[in-house]
């Protein structure tokens, strides 16, 4: 069973790109990580959110994928004004 994760993230409009090129710093970091399946980003049609999917082979890589990621690159993760709205995150289980 894998694990995985959907991001949803709330950037204003002109920090959309900025967002996508955060999201790919941070996919960067966890693939190089033991358990690493993919992780892609997303927008939304209309603009108003990034959305990142993911996946790893465990929910103990997940997690240590992510302590990395907050160690290499702490600033791609943490919420600023750039943000018009907290971020919602939700783990999932294949099955």
């Amino acid at each position: 069973m894998s694990f995985g994760f959907v991001a949803f993230h709330y950037p204003s409009p002109e920090h959309v790109e900025e967002f996508v090129d955060r999201c790919r710093q941070v996919r960067e970091v966890l693939s190089s990580q033991p358990g690493f399946l993919r992780a892609e980003p997303w927008v939304t049609p209309e603009g108003d959110a990034v959305v990142t999917t993911g996946a790893f082979e465990s929910q103990q890589a997940f997690q240590a994928a992510f302590a990395a990621v907050a160690r290499e690159c702490p600033a791609a993760v943490g919420f600023d004004e750039r943000e018009v709205k907290p971020r919602q995150i939700h783990t999932l289980l294949s099955r």
